[in-house]
């Protein structure tokens, strides 16, 4: 977790979190950690939540006639755990996230499989439109227990630049 502290009186610290646009920099890789070891009542949770019908991630039986032998962690579960794991490391200044592509998940997730996830900045701009802001693009890899690559994606994030985030607003923050 990135985490800073910002003096605000004497002798008197407040922790903050998070990356400006300046403390990007292209080719940057941040591990995140700890990783998460997915349990059957994440991946039932999950399939109840977004309405997923799929018996392939929440029938034990039907999932033992299929060719994985067993039930399937949700593709979006695992794609919404590695955005969480990044947060610290890559948005959680953001202003938005401006969009995913060339999601990819190469392997299965079982229940029982721990997650780690890492994040390479590629790319970075200041934005054109909105002042004190800029864009980052970040591809992140996840993998599992044994180092194989379970899934990656580009992710777009609008990150405001030191002096622009809502908490160099706010006296709370």
């Amino acid at each position: 977790m990135v985490k800073f502290s910002k003096e605000i009186g004497p002798n008197h610290y407040r922790e903050t979190f998070g990356r400006y646009f300046e403390d990007f920099k292209v080719g940057d890789i941040y591990e995140h950690r700890p990783g998460k070891t997915v349990t059957e009542y994440d991946n039932h949770l999950f399939t109840l939540m977004t309405l997923n019908t799929h018996p392939l991630h929440f029938d034990a039986e039907f999932g033992k006639g299929t060719e994985f032998k067993q039930n399937l962690v949700v593709s979006t579960y695992t794609l919404s755990l590695l955005i969480g794991m990044s947060v610290s490391d890559c948005s959680q200044k953001a202003v938005a996230n401006l969009g995913m592509t060339d999601v990819r998940f190469t392997l299965p997730v079982f229940c029982g499989d721990t997650i780690y996830g890492s994040s390479e900045v590629l790319d970075k701009r200041k934005s054109k439109s909105r002042k004190g802001q800029g864009v980052v693009e970040i591809k992140t890899t996840g993998i599992n227990q044994d180092d194989k690559i379970i899934c990656t994606f580009l992710r777009q994030i609008l990150i405001p630049e030191k002096g622009y985030a809502v908490e160099d607003r706010l006296d709370k923050y």
